[in-house]
């Protein structure tokens, strides 16, 4: 008997050209506050309508969207939190991450202009939009890069050795929570963070609340004109190589060689690509979402930029995967 060929199946196609409507639903009941509202109780259809103010009919088809996909749970007519949202989306939790949600919020409505700006070559959402101009889309961008941040900097704390380190500078260092986080691992190390002036006001306060304000200051800076304050002994550079060329990357490597001492440490953490761009598949999309928010931003490929490194004359270079579900690599070189 002849063997049938296996058809295409359509499924995948149709779940991505949905998918925006699962996200939806989270970034909306995230932003009017229903997992805040739901805290670690349990409340009736009536009681969540009248708690959140919205339409009875309306609030019951979002929760039932809700617990289709994970959020939430209903027992006996009561709805409560899911063990991931109470864990993730609730204020106050260790892993809280809801303003993390509320600047990809922001992004929602941008990546509608992804023709234009393909079209365009030009981000459909100004940098300065969030990083100073808009004060509260730089609140909710410094706070949700703070949130992510406490779960991937105790993992990069964990990946990088600053044992005998004393001094660093965490270059486009945003909340400071990297800085903070090393300098609860290593109680010699002092850091001083560099971002501008809008997103320093926020750091601040970050800090303060992290209580490492004696060992961990932050100071307005722009990385594009303003040279390295130096010689220290580490210079961080992460999340900042995905909004720029590589012309820039390999100056801000040259200032990193100029700042460090000798035997200094640079460490590169960031979304990278594998070579030829093409995987990991949420590299690919994070170069699309740079593409839309910065004049230059896209992703790089780990090994390009190791080879720049090694231009500049950086040597014991080591990249490394953090766990998974983690898509960040971080990379390290020595000045000899």
């Amino acid at each position: 008997m002849p063997q049938q060929e296996t058809q295409p199946d359509p499924s995948a196609i149709i779940s991505l050209s949905t998918a925006y409507w699962g996200a939806q639903t989270l970034l909306t009941a995230n932003r009017i506050g229903l997992f805040e509202f739901l805290g670690e109780s349990a409340y009736g259809l009536d009681e969540v309508a009248q708690g959140l103010g919205t339409d009875r009919r309306a609030t019951r088809l979002l929760v039932n969207a809700c617990i289709g996909l994970g959020l939430v749970t209903r027992v006996d007519d009561q709805y409560q939190n899911s063990p991931q949202s109470q864990a993730f989306l609730c204020p106050g939790k260790p892993g809280f991450l809801g303003n993390a949600l509320r600047y990809s919020d922001d992004l929602y409505p941008v990546w509608t202009s992804l023709e234009q700006t393909l079209k365009s070559g030009q981000p459909a959402l100004p940098t300065t939009d969030y990083t100073g101009d808009d004060e509260e889309r730089t609140r909710h961008f410094v706070h949700g890069m703070h949130n992510r941040a406490l779960g991937i900097g105790r993992l990069l704390v964990r990946l990088v050795d600053l044992a005998d380190r004393a001094s660093m500078i965490d270059v486009g260092g945003g909340p400071g929570t990297y800085s903070c986080l090393f300098a609860r691992a290593y109680p010699r190390l002092k850091a001083r963070v560099l971002d501008l002036p809008g997103v320093v006001r926020v750091a601040d306060e970050i800090i303060a609340e992290m209580g490492l304000p004696e060992r961990v200051t932050a100071a307005g800076f722009d990385y594009l004109q303003d040279e390295f304050p130096g010689p220290v002994d580490v210079v961080l550079i992460s999340g900042v190589f995905h909004r720029e060329s590589e012309e820039t990357c390999r100056r801000l490597i040259e200032s990193a060689w100029n700042a460090l001492d000798e035997n200094g440490l640079l460490i590169v953490s960031d979304v990278f690509c594998d070579a030829g761009g093409a995987a990991p598949t949420f590299a690919t999309l994070f170069g699309l979402n740079m593409l839309l928010t910065a004049e230059h931003g896209g992703v790089h490929a780990d090994r390009d930029v190791m080879q720049w490194m090694a231009d500049q004359g950086f040597s014991q270079m080591s990249s490394n995967q953090f766990p998974p579900p983690m898509p960040h690599r971080v990379l390290t070189g020595i000045k000899p």
